[in-house]
Parts: C-alpha cells; structure tokens; sequence
C-alpha cells in the first residue's frame, strides 16, 4: 500500500509512525513556513527552504518500527544522528546536524529535493520526504483580540507569531499567496492508495496544505482514500478553546471544496447527544464520515501511532498479515465514502498508539 501523510512538526511525526506500521511505501509531505529556531536561522542565512520539519520526517520514518513491529538499533541510532542538536554557545549552538546537513546539501546541489534524497540514502531511510513548494513559505493571519476593540483583527507574519499570539486566529493564508506545489508531491499524491492529512498545529501545519491550489487540486481528483485525522485537545495560542468541531469548521472555511472519506476523532474527545450530531455534520461537509476510536495514549493529549495504525488498517481492509506480506488488494482500498459494515459512524472505538497535535517547540525545530 503507498501511503502519502500530509503535516508537520510532531504531528506528523506520529503519523508516520503509524503508517510505516501498515505501508509498503510511505512519502512524507511537509510544509515549509517554519521561522523559527534552528530553522528560522538558516532560513534567514542561506535562504534555504526551512529544514526542521523535513528532518524531523526523516527520523520518524527511521526510528518507526515496521508492520514487523520493530525497528533496527542501527535505523535508530541513525535517527538520533539527525536529531542531534550541538551543545555549547556559540554560532552553531542549538542546530541539529539533520538541520546542517539538509542545508549544506541543498547549497550543493541547489535543490532541496536532491538534498532530501541524498540524506535519505546515506542514512537508509525507508520513505521519501517531499517539501509541499520548494519555495520558503510565509505564514500570515488575521487575529483578533490584539486591540482594544474586539471586532477588529489585525494582521500578523510569521509561523511563531501565529502559534504564539495570544489573539485568537481567525484566518491565514500563504505568502506568496499562489505558492507553487513540488511536482514530484502531486505525483505521489496522485499515486498514493491513501492519503493522511493531520494531525499537527492546525493554522501552521495542517491548512497550509489546502492553501497551495495546485495540491489541493491533486487531493481532490487523487483516487487514493483520505483520511482526516483531527487534533486530541485545543493547542494554547493557535486554537485555544477550539472543540473537536470548530477544527473541522475552521478547515472547510479554508477549503470548501475538499473531500475526504473518513474524519477520524479520538473516542475521548467527542461529546454525546446533540452535539455530536453537530460534529457529524461537520464532518459530512467534506463528504465524509465520522470515525470515532481510541486513538490517544492514556492520561495525554498525545496520538498513539499503534491504535492509529489499527484504525488505519480498519480503514483500509487491511491486516496485519497483509501488512507484513505486502499484499493489498483494490477491494480492500475501494469503497469510499460508504459505510461498511463494522466501520459505520462510531464503530471503531474498539480499535485499540507517542506523537502530539501540536507544533514542535522552538528548541525541536
């Protein structure tokens, strides 16, 4: 099964977590509008499309275990390479050597596609990680509650002031505002029997990919099934006092015409009576079904990749068996849309996973 997964920061990274579970391929697809820490420094000095959360990609796909349940102490170790960050106080204090080495590669190379590549190989990554554009990204937001008056909204840039305002957003878009997709992206969307979009920051790392026309279009006509995996809890800053439902409201005013098939939400987080009736229509503006199952670590906020890779496989008419054989067939991709029997609404609260909704923090960037 070819999976594509959609996000950024830790989000993500529990995603691929749980897809490397029950894929034969996986690509990661991550956006680029970071300015912050390690990344928001080379960013500014080299230009350089920022390299944090590609990084981090590239580590969730080594270190995951496979559909085998492990993964090798070698794969790991090299994990922990990237992820290294150099100590002391001086010029490269703070940079993880995955950051270094994605950006000197991309200096030599001049593409941030070959440099990826060629980090996935000398490492032996089993993935590939996409950026969304080649072109560094800027995220900007309309946020009210910065005046006195709190009707009017103010516009802010930047990735960390948005994550961090203590405004509420209300609405962002990308700068430059027609941003060009990575061709090889729309390819691999194209191609992709699934495709995951979530969970991670949602104005910073999961609707920044409905705001590049020409990815948002590949979504839409791609054959592969979709899957819209919604944060655990509210994040402070981003989406303080948001529900499960104002994520999904939030989105769709974003990109009316995105379709998915199932929404998935964790069984912890969905009211009962008539407000998650409202939370199924929600769901239903994208076309799609609600998918409710435990999908959280007891006592976190925090995804567990395996119960997520359960559901995946739920979703998929996978199995285990299948995943360690490799075999998939079509009947057990098609059928979008549809209630199945065992997977209607609710019927995956028995799936029974670490990674967060949320951004990374300024030190894991």
């Amino acid at each position: 099964m070819r999976v594509v997964a959609l996000g950024g920061g830790h989000g993500l990274y529990a995603t691929l977590t749980a897809v490397r579970q029950v894929a034969d391929q996986v690509t990661a697809v991550v956006t680029v509008a970071d300015d912050g820490g390690s990344s928001g420094r080379l960013r500014a000095e080299l230009g350089v499309i920022p390299p944090g959360d590609l990084r981090m990609a590239l580590a969730a796909l080594l270190s995951a275990p496979d559909a085998r349940g492990s993964a090798s102490p070698g794969a790991v170790h090299r994990a922990n390479v990237l992820q290294h960050r150099l100590g002391g106080s001086g010029a490269l204090a703070g940079h993880p050597i995955g950051n270094l080495l994605l950006a000197g590669l991309t200096e030599m190379a001049g593409d941030p596609v070959a440099a990826l590549d060629e980090v996935a190989g000398l490492f032996g990554v089993p993935g590939r990680v996409l950026p969304m554009s080649t072109v560094p990204l800027q995220i900007e937001a309309d946020v009210s509650g910065l005046e006195s008056d709190p009707r009017v909204s103010r516009a802010i840039r930047g990735q960390v002031a948005v994550a961090t305002t203590p405004g509420k957003v209300r609405r962002v878009r990308l700068l430059p505002d027609d941003p060009p997709a990575y061709p090889g992206t729309l390819a691999a969307i194209a191609d992709a029997d699934l495709v995951v979009l979530g969970p991670g920051s949602w104005f910073s790392s999961v609707i920044p990919h409905v705001l590049v026309p020409d990815q948002l279009a590949a979504l839409n006509t791609t054959t592969a099934r979709k899957v819209l995996v919604v944060n655990l809890a509210a994040e402070p800053g981003e989406t303080t006092g948001f529900s499960v439902e104002r994520h999904l409201h939030v989105l769709h005013a974003h990109a009316a015409d995105l379709r998915v098939d199932d929404v998935v939400v964790d069984a912890g987080s969905v009211p009962a009576g008539r407000e998650r009736e409202h939370l199924e229509r929600a769901a239903g503006g994208f076309g799609a079904r609600l998918v409710v199952a435990d999908v959280a670590t007891p006592g976190t906020q925090v995804h567990d990749p395996a119960k997520l890779a359960a559901v995946i496989r739920g979703l998929t008419g996978r199995t285990a068996a299948d995943d360690t054989t490799g075999e998939v067939s079509g009947a057990q991709i098609g059928g979008h849309g549809r209630s199945r029997d065992g997977y209607a609404v609710g019927a995956v609260r028995d799936h029974t996973p670490p990674g967060t909704g949320g951004r990374p923090a300024a030190d894991d960037r």
